[in-house]
C-alpha cells in the first residue's frame, strides 16, 4: 500500500476530474468525497471509481460543468435539480436551504434529483449531523436485484444512510449500508480478484444461490432478511425516484459504463432537528449509557477514525495521477 494524505487525494483527483471536462467546484466536491471514503477504508466508492467518473465527463454521460438549481416547492421542501451532473454539488447547493428549514419548521426533506450515483451515500447525511440535526437519507441504482423468489431484477442495492448529531459537532452514531446481504461492488472486486463469494450474497440467472461472483453479476443479489430487506429497498425506490423526478433502477443502465444515457437518479434526505424535542439528546445519552454495560455494545459508526495519511492501493493511486497528467 502507497501513503498518501488526504489533501494530496483531493488535489489530484480533482485535477483529473477538471482534466477530463468537470469544472471546478464539482471537481472540489467530488474529490472530497473519494478522499474521505478512502480515508474510511471505503474503497469501493473511493479511487474505484475516478476512472469511470472520467470516462464518463468524456463522453457526457454526466455534466461536468451544469450549475444545480435549487428551488423550495413548499415550505421546508428543498428540490435541487442536478442537471445530469454530479450528486456531490447538487447537495451541497441544497444543504444550506435544507439545514434552515429544519430549524424553522423541525423538520424538512431534501431532494436531489436527475443525478449522477453518490456513492457513499453516508458522506451526505454525516454532513447533516455535523450541523446538529438528524439525518435519513436514501437513493436508487442499477437493477440488480430480484423480488425474494424472483428471478427478473427490479430494483438496486437502494442504501439507507442514518447520522446523528451528538450536540457537540460530532456523530453519535451512523450507519450506511445497503438493502442487500451486500453492496454490488464487493462482488465485481471479487470478480477482479478471481474470488468466490459467500453463499447467500446472491443468486445466479435461474434464482440459484451461487459463490460464482460472474454468475452473481449476472443473476441477482440477495435483499438483506429477504423480504424484510426487500421492503426497505423498494421503500427507497419509490421515494428517490417518485419524490425526485429521477428514473426507477429498471431504466438505470450499470453505473460504470462509459457511455449510455446519464444515471438521472434521485436521493432523498430527510432532516430532523433534535431540539424539537426536549427529550431527544436525553434519551440518546440514557440508551449510550444502558450500552455501554454490555462489554460489545457499541454504538453503529462509533469506531470510525478517518486515516490521514491515507494507505491506497498502488495501483489506484497510480492511475489516478494518470488521469491527472501527474507522473510520479
Amino acid at each position: 500500500m502507497t501513503a498518501i494524505t488526504q489533501a494530496e487525494i483531493e488535489r489530484t483527483v480533482q485535477a483529473a476530474l477538471m482534466a477530463h471536462g468537470a469544472g471546478a467546484f464539482p471537481a472540489a466536491e467530488v474529490a472530497r468525497a473519494v478522499a474521505q471514503a478512502e480515508a474510511l477504508g471505503n474503497r469501493i466508492c473511493g479511487l474505484y471509481y475516478l476512472e469511470s467518473y472520467c470516462q464518463q465527463l468524456q463522453t457526457g454521460r454526466v455534466k461536468g460543468d451544469v450549475i444545480p438549481v435549487v428551488s423550495a416547492p413548499r415550505p421546508a421542501t428543498v428540490y435541487v435539480d442536478a442537471l445530469m451532473g454530479f450528486a456531490q454539488p447538487a447537495f451541497a447547493y441544497g444543504l444550506a436551504p435544507a439545514l434552515d428549514a429544519a430549524r424553522q419548521y423541525g423538520i424538512a426533506s431534501l431532494a436531489v434529483g436527475h443525478a449522477h450515483t453518490c456513492t457513499a451515500l453516508g458522506y451526505f447525511t454525516e454532513q447533516i449531523a455535523r450541523a446538529g440535526i438528524i439525518g435519513l437519507g436514501m437513493t436508487n441504482a442499477s437493477p440488480i436485484v430480484a423480488p425474494p423468489g424472483g428471478k427478473t431484477r427490479m430494483i438496486g442495492t437502494n442504501p439507507i444512510a442514518f447520522s446523528v448529531p451528538d450536540g457537540e459537532g460530532r456523530l453519535a452514531m451512523q450507519f450506511d449500508q445497503s438493502t442487500t446481504t451486500v453492496a454490488l461492488g464487493k462482488i465485481t472486486m471479487a470478480k477482479a480478484a478471481g474470488e468466490v463469494i459467500p453463499e447467500g450474497w446472491a443468486v445466479d440467472a435461474d434464482g440459484n444461490p451461487t459463490t460464482d461472483p460472474e454468475a452473481a453479476l449476472a443473476g441477482s443479489l440477495v435483499s438483506t432478511g429477504g423480504p424484510k430487506g426487500w421492503g426497505f429497498g423498494l421503500m427507497a425506490e419509490l421515494l428517490t425516484a417518485g419524490l425526485t423526478g429521477g428514473v426507477l433502477s429498471r431504466n438505470v443502465k450499470p453505473l460504470k459504463a462509459p457511455e449510455g444515457p446519464p444515471h438521472d437518479l434521485g436521493q432523498y434526505y430527510i432532516l430532523i432537528d433534535p431540539s424539537a424535542s426536549g427529550a431527544f439528546m436525553d434519551r440518546l445519552d440514557q440508551f449510550k449509557t444502558y450500552l455501554g454495560e454490555d462489554p460489545a455494545g457499541r454504538m453503529p459508526g462509533q469506531m470510525r477514525n478517518p486515516a490521514d495519511p491515507v494507505n491506497v492501493d498502488p495501483a489506484a493511486w497510480a492511475q489516478a495521477q494518470a488521469l491527472a497528467g501527474i507522473e510520479d
